[in-house]
């Protein structure tokens, strides 16, 4: 935790440094100016620290209202980088026509001020459609045929839902909207692949009885994801309790005859001394195989050994970058890195995009999902 703290402040220090000499640029600042940007930088620097305080020490109001001020700020500074070093390219690239063509290309030069206004400009407005973005829910539909669904049945209806990371700003209209999805969809079995809850807040009881009044079928299952050890898990496991979750910790349940249903802890749980080591293959092998098995898995990261002893994989985590252009950071790091995937021996994989937000209230070419996947009987051998 310490090194990844140290690596997320240099990171997010040094894009503020950048922002402090493009302003200093632009603007010719008196030392008091100087000063006085310098701290309120210095502030949004540590703003998603003294969150973090702040609802440790249950001071829950001024934890929101920071949140706010934080996270929409660390919105906009990735953004302002990314446009703002698209120019600095192209200033690159007429300092380098000068030298080689011997010309005077300083017409060409956009001035300090247009350098911080233009991405400015750009980032609020793509903050600005980022944050409806990520409030338009999608559904995605997948039907699954197989013969492993008893025919009287016909369809059996699996719900996901990803990412949710409610907290401070994931929480009131905002989980309801996405409740409401849910309850459209009518689920047989509602499923959250890890990161359901990001928060160390105590007064979690009513986005516990949003999630509680969706009442599938044959039940709700989670797992664990990297946020539920982040927030603490004992917190985390009674909020998914509360909320009417079995979770499912290397563990798995077979549903009224119907289908194998396995989970295992996110690996970030090492780190804590809190992960539940069952190997996916001993954990699958001790199923039924003629039950469609379920595999919940946070991070889209597969055993090849369990490869045949599971039909499908649910899996989220990536947020599909949640900003572009960090969807190109995430596609890289992920080889799964969104969407459905035919996987060796029959089995299937299928990444969420996620349903909320983590950090910025934003998204950007990576809208939301409920996912509705539908198994549907099949005669075997039939296509």
């Amino acid at each position: 935790m310490i090194l990844f703290l140290l690596t997320f402040f240099l990171v997010y220090g040094g894009l503020h440094l950048y922002v402090f000499s493009k302003i200093k640029g632009a603007f010719p600042l008196t030392p008091v100016a100087n000063i006085c940007l310098m701290l309120l930088l210095v502030f949004m620097l540590l703003a998603p620290l003294l969150i973090r305080l702040s609802e440790r020490y249950g001071y829950e109001s001024s934890a929101a209202f920071l949140s706010y001020i934080g996270y929409v700020w660390m919105g906009i500074i990735l953004l302002f980088f990314t446009v703002s070093i698209l120019l600095d390219l192209y200033r690159l690239l007429i300092f380098t026509g000068a030298h080689i063509f011997n010309k005077d290309l300083s017409s060409l030069k956009p001035s300090p001020l247009f350098l911080l206004i233009v991405p400015l400009v750009i980032s609020l407005s793509l903050n600005a459609y980022g944050y409806f973005e990520a409030q338009n829910i999608r559904t995605e539909q997948i039907t699954i045929r197989t013969p492993k669904l008893p025919r009287e049945i016909g369809r059996l209806r699996i719900v996901q839902i990803s990412d949710v990371h409610v907290g401070l700003i994931i929480r009131g209209e905002r989980l309801k909207r996405m409740m409401e999805k849910v309850r459209k969809a009518e689920p047989d079995i509602l499923i959250s692949t890890g990161d359901l809850v990001d928060g160390q807040m105590n007064n979690l009881s009513q986005p516990a009885n949003l999630l509680r009044d969706i009442h599938p079928k044959y039940g709700k299952f989670a797992i664990t994801g990297n946020h539920e050890f982040y927030a603490g898990i004992d917190h985390a496991l009674d909020f998914h309790r509360q909320a009417g979750f079995l979770v499912l910790r290397g563990e798995a349940v077979t549903l009224a005859g119907l289908i194998n249903i396995a989970g295992v802890d996110d690996t970030d749980g090492k780190r804590f001394g809190l992960y539940t080591n069952v190997p996916e293959k001993t954990l699958l092998a001790t199923l039924p195989g003629d039950y469609f098995t379920l595999l919940l898995k946070h991070r889209p990261i597969l055993d090849g050994e369990a490869f045949g002893l599971y039909d499908l994989q649910l899996s989220g985590h990536t947020h599909k970058g949640q900003i572009y252009p960090f969807s190109l950071v995430t596609k890289y790091i992920f080889t799964y890195h969104t969407g459905y995937f035919q996987l060796p021996k029959g089995s299937r994989l299928y990444v969420s995009r996620g349903t909320g937000t983590w950090g910025p209230p934003i998204r950007f070419l990576s809208p939301p999902e409920v996912t509705v996947i539908d198994l549907v009987h099949q005669e075997e051998g039939k296509i």
